[in-house]
């Protein structure tokens, strides 16, 4: 089995498909969801506005609930992390759902959006960042954060004029702001501590 890559015409696919396969992971791109079933992990990308994407990855909306619910380990990254959530400020279309909390403007105080290199704030032990450290450098690149209800549920932060969610886990589901995919062996370490959870 291998890792599945949603492609619901939103996304920086190719980075993270050529990211997944130089760590051996047998990606597969997904672009319907009758076939999304049966993957050891699911990786869902985003890039652009959260309510194109949530536009787009709707007809996904049962299988990806289906993969979940049935223990299949999910990865979010950048918007993919923003649609876990319940609704963004940037768009009205309303997002899974599966994490209680908004996604909301980074203020005005900083430059928007922020773009560029930023270590975490370890919050708690969670297997995806194992072999993550503080002085890590992972490569950002958004204008909106996400602000979970339940806190319990953040792995890491980041700095940026406030405290931003970097990356969250809950049971299978985990989700970064950041994007592995562009930040070097830390960002694929990070993508094969998933691998790893996902053939467990």
């Amino acid at each position: 089995m291998t890792i599945a890559v949603v492609d619901y015409g939103v996304g920086n696919l190719f980075s993270i498909y050529n990211a997944l396969e130089r760590i051996e992971a047998q990606p597969e791109l997904v672009t319907e969801p009758e076939d999304l079933a049966g993957f050891e992990g699911v990786v869902v990308p985003g890039v652009g506005s959260f309510g194109r994407c949530m536009r787009r990855l709707s007809r996904f909306e049962g299988a990806l609930s289906a993969a979940l619910d049935e223990g299949t380990p999910m990865l979010g990254i950048c918007v993919g992390m923003q649609v876990l959530f319940e609704r963004s400020e940037e768009s009205p279309e309303e997002g899974l759902g599966w994490i209680s909390g908004d996604v909301i403007r980074l203020p005005n105080s900083v430059l928007v959006p922020q773009m560029g290199w930023n270590t975490l704030s370890i919050k708690k032990e969670v297997e995806i960042l194992e072999g993550i450290g503080e002085e890590d450098f992972f490569y950002f690149v958004h204008s909106y954060h996400c602000v979970p209800k339940d806190r319990s549920i953040l792995a890491a932060t980041t700095e940026y004029g406030l405290e931003v969610a970097a990356a969250i886990s809950r049971d299978n589901l985990f989700a970064v702001q950041f994007h592995p995919e562009k930040s070097g062996q830390k960002g694929l370490k990070i993508l094969e501590n998933f691998v790893r959870l996902a053939r467990c």
